[in-house]
């Protein structure tokens, strides 16, 4: 089991290194004296430069497939047209109800009015 507990050394290692890295991006980016110090400008990271240039430029190279096309329909016509049917249908029912003197005058909240 001497392989098991040098990997586990190793990602603790690893978990360390990642974390002393992050601590030193938050305190370069969060330093309100940078400006004022001849650094100036921004700190440049080039992980976050291609997420803000992907997220850019997403339109340019999207490409339609039938998957995405269903997706769309699914995610944005069903719940419309569904929500629709579904307040036809019970305005529809409430009205009946009136109609046929199942619910009376008095009992109405008029929340359909």
């Amino acid at each position: 089991m001497a392989g098991g507990a040098t990997s586990v050394e190793a990602v603790k290692e690893r978990a360390a290194v990642r974390a002393a890295i992050k601590k030193e991006f938050q305190k370069q980016i969060t330093n309100p004296h940078r400006h004022g110090s001849a650094e100036g400008g921004v700190l440049f990271d080039p992980a976050v430069q291609r997420f803000m240039s992907m997220r850019a430029t997403r339109f340019d190279h999207f490409k339609p497939t039938p998957r995405s096309s269903l997706l769309g329909i699914v995610m944005i016509a069903v719940p419309i047209f569904g929500y629709g049917w579904w307040m036809k249908t019970s305005r529809d029912d409430f009205e009946a109800k009136c109609r046929t003197g199942q619910v009376a005058y008095a009992d109405r909240d008029f929340k359909f009015a």
